[in-house]
């Protein structure tokens, strides 16, 4: 048993059975508890004292609409602003939970719900409240796992990272192609309890709708034509623990309603079978694409992004650390020299150019490009002369007085005419996807030129 003698949690429902179950689940983890079965009386709780967490019911039994659950939510968070509030709702009631966390609840479970599911949702939002209050013990080790850079932008993010890495609280990471938030993703992963468990990563944008179930939750021998032996699917091979989720935003909206369900509930069928299988895993999900106005746009679920994005970290692109282009650059050539037995140096100027350019395809074009001048260098130098960044101009030509989509956007055309409108040959040298070239040909209305 846990023992959390200073922890006393409030449990708010009209069901006695629900708050007598929850209670005495919470009471053998240790925890306080105390109960209350209407608003009035949890609000006279509440103006009497101080919980370290709040469980609330937001399907009162009187209830049609679940204004009665709202309307307490709004003023326990008058009363208890800091207080973190979990709600539990059914599953047909997503859509209030929802609105919930729009008010200001940390998270979200249904009904019915798994003890262990519940218990890991208190620990995550108890552990990120305290550190949160400035509680968080700064003496524990990390791992930076290979990320490199001592720039304020990604020292401030690498402290937010190892303080949600020891919580089970789902991430998502948001930025550019070629900004590292796989390897961000990893440093979450070796840095969490789950560290000795799998960290199974998926690019969903590369699962077709058709394949997403057996993809995903697996198949059965003979499920559907083809299906020729048993297949474990991504879920189940993350059991324990960590499933990166990437490129989240390109998932087919049929698609998101049957990863919310194994996100909430840590349960799927796999094809072909109908029992049951139970999960316990920690989602970490990444995008570029800008997933508050996909919700507007009516293109991605607001449930799944509530689910997914508990905690939110931005990675800054390449031009908003350049402090750490020397770092990077240096990585990069210790990495040659491990590959060839060559030691390359680079030049002060040439160091310097690769400083003051905007790099729209982010870490990942700069080591193409320093892996390109590595090649191409003499005397084991790189010079200015021997960088290539794929522009119609020079650098020196588009970087003075030019804002960076306008550098984003001669780079783009640059390459295009390089590469005669090849569109893989340009999406590889900028360092980017051919799926995020196409937004950009659209976004600056580029036509590329006939091959």
């Amino acid at each position: 048993m846990t023992e959390n003698p200073s922890i006393n949690i409030l449990i708010v429902d009209d069901d006695r059975a629900i708050r007598d179950s929850i209670s005495f689940l919470l009471k053998r983890k240790g925890y306080g508890v105390t109960t209350a079965a209407s608003d009035p009386e949890c609000v006279a709780l509440l103006r009497d004292r101080a919980f370290s967490l709040i469980l609330m019911d937001m399907n009162y039994s009187l209830s049609t609409t679940g204004e009665e659950g709202l309307a307490l939510l709004r003023k326990v968070r008058i009363l208890h602003p800091d207080t973190p509030v979990i709600l539990i709702s059914a599953w047909g009631s997503i859509e209030l939970a929802v609105e919930g966390m729009r008010l200001g609840a940390f998270d979200f479970i249904t009904k019915p719900w798994h003890n262990l599911l519940l218990l890991q949702r208190i620990e995550t939002a108890l552990a990120l409240n305290s550190r949160s209050a400035g509680d968080a013990d700064t003496d524990t080790c990390f791992d930076p796992c290979g990320i490199i850079g001592n720039s304020p932008e990604m020292v401030r993010l690498l402290a937010t990272v190892k303080k949600v890495a020891a919580t089970d609280a789902p991430v998502l990471i948001l930025g550019e192609n070629g900004t590292g938030k796989e390897l961000i993703a990893n440093a979450i992963h070796r840095n969490s309890r789950r560290a000795q468990n799998p960290f199974v990563m998926v690019n969903l944008g590369g699962v077709s709708q058709s394949l997403f179930e057996s993809e995903m939750f697996g198949h059965s021998k003979g499920a559907f034509t083809g299906a020729t032996s048993h297949r474990t699917g991504r879920f189940e091979a993350a059991d324990k623990g960590t499933i990166f989720l990437d490129e989240i935003g390109e998932l087919d909206l049929s698609c998101q309603v049957k990863l919310l369900r194994v996100l909430q509930q840590h349960t799927f069928e796999r094809l072909g079978e109908t029992t049951p299988v139970k999960v316990d895993f920690r989602p970490v999900c990444a995008t570029n694409a800008d997933l508050k106005t996909m919700v507007q746009q009516r293109t991605f679920r607001e449930d799944l992004l509530y689910r997914i994005n508990l905690i939110t970290l931005h990675v800054p692109p390449l031009r908003e650390r350049r402090d750490d282009i020397p770092l990077l650059v240096e990585h990069f050539l210790n990495e040659n020299l491990k590959t060839t037995g060559q030691r390359i140096r680079i030049s002060p100027a040439a160091m310097s150019m690769l400083c003051r350019y905007s790099f729209p395809g982010n870490i990942r074009q700069l080591k193409n490009i320093v892996e390109r001048a590595a090649i191409l260098c003499s005397d084991d130098i790189i010079e200015p002369e021997h960088i290539d960044f794929g522009d119609a101009a020079s650098p020196a030509a588009t970087l003075s007085g030019a804002t960076l989509e306008e550098l984003e956007r001669k780079a783009i055309e640059g390459t295009l005419t390089k590469f005669g409108g090849n569109l893989s040959k340009t999406a590889a040298a900028l360092g980017i996807t051919r799926q995020s070239l196409y937004r950009k040909l659209e976004k600056y209305g580029i036509t590329p030129p006939q091959q």
